[in-house]
């Protein structure tokens, strides 16, 4: 399988504003949210970089152990998505540092727009998400499986040391645990 790690800078999807919204805990936007919102999306929209690094990996399942060569999950749930898998590919996804700093920046005097913010980095980075797994999807000439990451069902967060450890994204794209 390819050893190597590779990493791909996209341009930015289209914003889902509904998504935002639903982020945000919104269920219906009156003209003051939905302006807030869109002023929110001006304000960092030229600011996001869409950065990603993968890795293709073989896996064998046993039981519930996934076993990726260079280390082992222990996850029911994650065998069961990998079921009839041959290989996996493991990815790491920003939108950058800004978005973060908008946050912090907006906390302390305008909580709604940092709740705005937050909501805003959630959609950006599931666009990417899913960007790259079409994307991905289209370069194998196969589907993929729904993601899975540590903090889903039974895979502890404590796995992301792993994944970090055979990506290194801090080195190929600025993300650190």
């Amino acid at each position: 399988m390819n050893s190597v790690i590779l990493s791909k800078t996209y341009n930015a999807p289209p914003f889902c504003e509904k998504e935002i919204l639903r982020y945000a805990g919104c269920k219906e936007a009156n003209s003051e949210i939905a302006a807030l919102v869109k002023s929110c999306i001006n304000e960092i929209k030229d600011k996001l970089t869409y950065k990603v690094c993968y890795r293709q990996f073989w896996v064998k399942i046993c039981d519930d152990t996934c076993d990726f060569d260079s280390f082992t999950l222990q996850s029911k749930n994650l065998a069961l998505n990998l079921k009839d898998c041959e290989s996996g590919i493991f990815f790491a996804a920003t939108v950058g540092v800004e978005i973060d700093r908008l946050i912090a920046k907006y906390g302390r005097f305008s909580p709604s727009k940092a709740l705005i913010f937050q909501a805003i980095g959630a959609e950006r980075i599931e666009a990417l998400c899913d960007t790259f797994c079409v994307d991905i999807s289209k370069e194998h000439n196969a589907g993929t499986r729904p993601r899975f990451s540590p903090g889903y069902g039974d895979l502890p967060l404590i796995a992301q040391k792993d994944i970090f450890a055979v990506l290194s994204p801090e080195k190929h794209i600025g993300l650190s645990l």
